[in-house]
């Protein structure tokens, strides 16, 4: 239970970003009540702000507690969902944000439709919102919940209830601006919180080589390393990390409206390229951060240096390790840091919340309202935007009870994604470098795809022991895949693309085309910051392979 100075700390800490937060949506000069202004920040983001926004609306609660957990259970290898984002992040910003931001589009559902047609958009739409409220919001909202009941011992629906309604006071009122300069604060107070636990469990175990002595009298050395063979226990082999990622991750940083919409906002192509890269950076260090110490954490526990009699026995007997974050900053630090772990744990909930609302509300204005009120106006706009968000969380708070079913929060939320994703990866790579992809092909690819995962994600559940139940997900999620490829390439062939001339600019010629464009000199210049993190991450692969 917490003390009062780290109460304080934490009471503190909520008002601080309730009160930044409306007064950098309300104060703005660009956020004077226009759509634009509110929905897009005015187009005036600059790259840190971008990076450090789209890493804070990426890293949530349910990070930083299902991370320690899954270092705890299997070590490193949750790690690639960190680094292996390095590299579609690259892919966003050398070859989609400059389509992005060339078409002047305010969501994703939008670039769709001026790609191929109103179907299409609609489809994406309807997917976009549902993923953001379970994938986003609830999972988002369960983990913080499992924290807040640990940490202050109250109902974990009625802590959830207050932090949500702050969240949506600021967000709803302040648009994104308020959601990127919270996000901003959010993610330095989000970093230092882990870079403490991380260094407390570290100073703990006596450095890396004790950590490692255990580990091998354990017979878990395996748990340093980030790619596994196909007969390890974890059901993620290397081969599923390099298949299976890339569509998970192409639907998530390069198509969600959640996570691009920060670059939307950006003031042009240059700062919202660097602003993606710059992100790709700061996602080396979850690894080090997040998943090292719930692996210090099981070297603490094989040592005798850790009590988890508290967190009990899960229904196959072993430690029930959601908990095992929490454990770690009660055990661990002394009173005053407990408090700003406990601020950095609720700047990963309330920014993770705030960014989804904020999408969710500028999908529904502009892919929903406005395609049906076309003459809509920005008032207009603006208040439809701000009664959706309202409506999801509300929603997002319902289904709480459903998702606290899954034993690891983080690998239900993948378990989602890697359902949803391969159709709209696919509609989304196809448009951008294949030119005789066609409308009618991807809107047939959304609908086929769409259906056929969720039906393979049911039958998984139903059948567990039969082959697609056998199956890892993210090897699922490369199947679906690539079926949804041979279903679009076959139905673009049967019904021939007919481009406008708007569509006929949406779409690289070449590879090399993007690569020409405008850049910055230096360091700045994306095309070098590309080469530099790609290099970065494949040294760091070398290393814990």
């Amino acid at each position: 239970m917490l003390g009062n100075i780290d109460l304080g700390i934490a009471v503190a800490y909520i008002a601080l970003i309730l009160i930044v937060g409306i007064r950098a949506g309300i104060g703005s000069k660009r956020n004077t009540g226009t759509a634009e202004g509110y929905f897009l920040a005015g187009k005036s983001l600059r790259w840190p702000a971008i990076g450090l926004a789209l890493f804070a609306t990426n890293i949530s609660t349910v990070h930083l507690v299902s991370l320690a957990q899954s270092g705890f259970d299997t070590g490193l290898l949750n790690g690639n969902f960190e680094w292996m984002a390095a590299f579609t992040l690259v892919l966003l910003a050398l070859f989609f944000v400059p389509f992005y931001l060339k078409s002047g589009v305010a969501t994703l559902p939008d670039f769709l439709e001026r790609r191929y047609d109103r179907s299409s958009r609609d489809w994406l739409t309807f997917i976009s919102i549902i993923s953001a409220i379970v994938i986003h919001i609830a999972f988002s909202m369960l983990a913080g919940g499992i924290v807040l009941k640990t940490l202050f011992g109250i109902n974990m629906y009625l802590s959830i209830t207050v932090i949500c309604v702050i969240t949506g006071i600021y967000t709803i009122l302040g648009g994104l601006r308020a959601v990127v300069v919270t996000e901003s604060i959010q993610t330095i107070v989000l970093l230092a919180g882990a870079f403490i636990i991380s260094f407390a469990a570290f100073d703990r175990m006596g450095g890396w080589i004790p950590m490692k002595d255990v580990l091998i009298a354990e017979g878990g050395l395996d748990r340093l390393s980030m790619l596994r063979g196909a007969d390890d226990s974890s059901g993620m082999p290397w081969y599923a990390v390099f298949f299976g990622y890339p569509i998970l991750g192409i639907w998530y940083w390069c198509a969600d409206q959640t996570i691009v919409q920060r670059v939307l906002g950006a003031k042009d192509e240059n700062h919202g390229r660097v602003g993606a890269l710059f992100c790709g950076i700061l996602k080396i260090l979850p690894v080090f951060i997040f998943v090292l110490p719930g692996l210090f954490a099981y070297t603490l526990f094989k040592s005798g240096h850790l009590d988890l009699s508290s967190l009990g026995l899960d229904a196959a007997g072993h430690v029930n390790s959601k908990g095992i974050y929490t454990l770690m900053i009660t055990q661990l630090l002394p009173s005053g840091l407990i408090g700003i772990l406990v601020a950095a744990l609720l700047s990963g909930l309330m920014s993770q919340i705030s960014g989804a609302l904020n999408s969710i509300s500028t999908m529904v204005s502009y892919d929903i309202f406005k395609q049906r009120k076309p003459q809509a106006t920005d008032k207009q706009l603006i208040r439809i935007g701000k009664i959706s968000a309202v409506i999801a969380m509300a929603f997002s708070l319902a289904l709480l009870p459903l998702l606290d079913r899954y034993e690891s929060i983080f690998n239900g939320i993948n378990d989602v994604i890697a359902h949803i994703a391969p159709p709209i990866t696919c509609v989304f790579l196809l448009g951008v470098f294949w030119r005789k992809a066609s409308a009618v092909s991807a809107k047939l690819t959304l609908w086929i795809g769409s259906f056929l995962g969720m039906g393979v994600f049911i039958l998984n559940k139903v059948l567990p022991d039969s082959w697609i139940g056998q199956t890892p997900f993210m090897m699922m999620a490369f199947y679906l895949f690539l079926t949804c490829m041979i279903i679009q390439i076959i139905l673009s062939y049967w019904y021939p693309v007919q481009h406008n001339a708007e569509s006929e600019q949406l779409y690289w010629k070449s590879p090399l085309e993007p690569l020409r464009g405008a850049a910055w000199k230096g360091i700045g210049n994306y095309r070098v910051l590309s080469g530099l993190l790609l290099a970065i991450v494949t040294i760091l692969y070398i290393i814990f392979r």
